[in-house]
């Protein structure tokens, strides 16, 4: 039997197929109706119950939709600065005895600095200034919190890293952070918009040159430095370290590893493990596992792309309360 190719009898619709042809159609669509509605479903129950990691998938699929909508303005944020290894020498030693003119009196002798081991920690306590990130994606705001507690500027507590969290778009900016929130300029910004200015993003061509610079720097201002762990992906607070000689003085110190505070305790991530306690020291080799040079999916940052990233303090901060 042919189809009827006119539309007598259609109302205009075009050409009506044979009963078993029209059934089979039918049942077809009814099936993928069928089909679509139970994947809807499943679909939505997998969400809700995060099977397979799908309302993970879900969240971003959201979080880019939301990106997409309403991006990150593109303003200026602190900028990266690129740092130059020191050369690992001893310091220049002061003579004994200086020429000095005759009949005038020697002028006293300047001892040489004692090479003597450090175990530098800025936090007795960690559970005194700890806090965890509230949020899986809150490392940043979290490591912010810490180092305001640390200083005085700020109280390890979920309400003050939640209203912290919620103020990103002060200092949010598309050179800082592609996919929008926080990045290490934000947190350089945040800090100076809560009492503790003069933190510098700095880039570093290795993990040594990192933490040497770290060492010195929280030696010099007695201030903690935030690390960029995991690709630039995470926030490690950095408190003190351990040393053969004072790093201030000795360029050739050996840094055998530094005490960190990580927001992500008490979680196990599915790559990087289980989180150590607050202030744990970190040996260098474990440092280069975590500490690893800025690799970010969601674009090219020129200015830290393959480099290790640190947010560094250059001035001791004000007191608490004293209004610089």
């Amino acid at each position: 039997m042919r189809a009827d190719t006119s539309s007598a009898g259609t109302g205009g619709r075009g050409p009506r197929w044979p009963g078993r042809v029209a059934g089979w159609a039918r049942g077809h669509w009814l099936r993928l109706v069928a089909l679509l509605l139970t994947c809807s479903i499943a679909g939505s129950a997998a969400i809700v119950t995060d099977t397979l990691g799908a309302g993970y998938a879900f969240s971003r699929v959201v979080a880019h939709v939301e990106l997409w909508l309403n991006p990150p303005p593109d303003r200026p944020t602190v900028a990266t600065v690129d740092v130059t290894p020191e050369p690992t020498d001893t310091p220049t030693q002061v003579p004994a005895t200086l020429p000095v003119a005759p009949g005038a009196t020697p002028a006293p002798t300047t001892p040489a600095p004692a090479r003597v081991p450090i175990d530098l920690n800025l936090v007795p306590d960690p559970n005194a200034v700890f806090i965890s990130e509230i949020k899986d994606v809150w490392c940043a705001p979290a490591g912010t919190t810490i180092v305001l507690s640390i200083l005085g500027h700020g109280t390890n507590t979920t309400a003050f890293e939640t209203h912290l969290a919620g103020q990103i778009g002060q200092w949010d900016s598309w050179s800082d952070s592609h996919d929008g929130g926080w990045g290490p300029g934000a947190i350089a910004l945040a800090l100076a918009a809560y009492g503790v200015p003069g933190y510098q993003v700095r880039a570093y061509t290795t993990l040594a040159a990192e933490i040497r610079d770290a060492t010195v720097a929280l030696t010099t201002t007695h201030e903690p430095v935030v690390l960029m762990a995991w690709y630039g992906a995470h926030t490690w607070v950095m408190t003190g370290y351990r040393a053969s000689a004072d790093p201030t003085i000795f360029h050739n110190a050996t840094i055998s590893g530094a005490y960190i505070l990580d927001p992500w305790y008490p979680r196990v991530s599915t790559i990087w493990g289980r989180s150590a306690a607050p202030g744990a020291f970190h040996t260098m080799a474990n440092l280069a596992v975590n500490v690893l040079p800025w690799r970010r999916p969601e674009g090219y940052y020129p200015a830290r792309d393959l480099k290790f990233i640190a947010v560094v303090p250059t001035q001791a901060a004000p007191p608490p309360g004293s209004g610089q």
